[in-house]
């Protein structure tokens, strides 16, 4: 599928790693990116957001190069994607859109699909328009007496019932998660979480950790599903380790609210592993991005360890850092090669034997960069 991706730079954040994302994001999706077509506003144009001869620099472009969709890497109000569609006569997906199709793509489990489903509902249900005027009430008419319910208000009604459905679902898989945590509280197993930019590593890490075989690719949220494994880690005794899925800037509202049930694994976590691509320029941003979910969900407060990742990549060596309280504050390693992990699992054991004793108010914190 050919894609003609749209950004507006408004002056906020960096616009060329904010483009280069959402390419990545569109492949992932299944398109392939033919050109970028870029502007300067102040701000949005109300009724095409890229305003009119912006919209006409698209239009000859989806001529030109037999282009099949066009990206936005922006939110677009329903009336605005409306009337871009019909001023380009050609799909329009927003940047939202475009992440849930993605995650739609992904889900495995019937967990997954249900939280999925969900938020795209939920979406959907902002962008219902009145495409079926003939079945509209009307004054009389052979076959038109009756209830004299309109298609839109039949599909707001289903489509709420099928919200209504998917939330029930939702709230069984949630009393199900809260059951096992409670088993693992039980056999006092430290549990942690491994949190994180999409394509951080964490899914390598995890299967590093774990000896397990879960799907580690070089691609945008190749992890959905929350999956667990315990481990035996010496003196720390039995450690339970989840692998969550990945953050991005502006991650859908939907898509937090209807993984809340799955990123409870990170919310009742003894400790955030936050594992940060080390070798990418956007980092630092990442790890605001990331910490600003985590505050969302009410998770700010866990204990957490910086993982720097990807050290092979950076040209740094693997080390452990600590602060001036002798608080872990990071480790350095490339679940790749291996390479570091045994201070990462002497970090784990230390932060387990602290709980253990009693002593959970470990203070961890991510906020500067290192010194390169």
């Amino acid at each position: 599928m050919r894609a003609v991706l749209v950004g507006l730079d408004f002056g906020k954040g960096d616009f060329a790693a904010s483009l280069e994302e959402l390419s990545l994001l569109a492949r992932s999706a299944g398109a392939e990116p033919i050109m970028t077509i870029t502007g300067k506003r102040a701000s949005p144009d109300a009724a095409l957001f890229v305003g009119s001869g912006k919209a006409n620099e698209i239009a000859d472009a989806v001529l030109d190069h037999e282009i099949d969709i066009v990206i936005f890497n922006h939110a677009l109000s329903p009336a605005q994607q409306r009337n871009l569609e019909r001023h380009l006569k050609i799909r329009v997906v927003d940047r939202t859109s475009l992440i849930l199709d993605i995650f739609a793509q992904r889900a495995q489990s019937h967990e997954g699909k249900v939280q999925v489903e969900l938020a795209q509902l939920q979406h959907l249900s902002t962008r219902l328009i009145r495409g079926w005027t003939h079945l509209e009430r009307q004054k009389g008419g052979i076959g038109l007496r009756g209830p004299g319910e309109t298609q839109l208000e039949t599909d707001r009604r289903l489509l709420g019932e099928r919200v209504k459905a998917l939330r029930a679902k939702l709230e069984k898989l949630q009393k199900q998660r809260a059951t096992q945590r409670r088993a693992r509280g039980r056999n006092n197993a430290f549990s942690i979480s491994l949190v994180g930019y999409t394509n951080a590593g964490k899914s390598t890490l995890f299967n590093a950790l774990t000896k397990a075989r879960m799907l580690a690719a070089d691609q945008l949220f190749a992890t959905l599903d929350t999956t667990s494994r315990r481990i035996y880690l010496g003196e720390a005794g039995n450690v339970v380790i989840s692998d969550t899925v990945g953050f991005i800037r502006e991650l859908p509202h939907q898509l937090v609210a209807a993984f809340r049930a799955t990123l409870e694994e990170t919310i009742n976590a003894d400790l955030l592993l936050h594992v940060v691509d080390g070798a990418s320029p956007m980092r630092m941003q990442q790890i605001e991005e990331v910490n600003m979910v985590l505050q969302e969900i009410g998770a700010d407060h866990i204990p957490q360890i910086l993982v720097w990742n990807k050290i092979d990549a950076a040209g740094l060596e693997p080390a452990l850092e600590r602060d001036e309280y002798d608080k872990i504050r990071r480790v350095f390693i490339s679940a790749q090669t291996g390479s570091g992990l045994d201070l990462l699992r002497e970090a784990i054991v230390e932060c387990a034997k602290q709980r253990a004793a009693g002593l959970a108010d470990v203070s961890l914190t991510a906020s500067d960069d290192v010194n390169l």
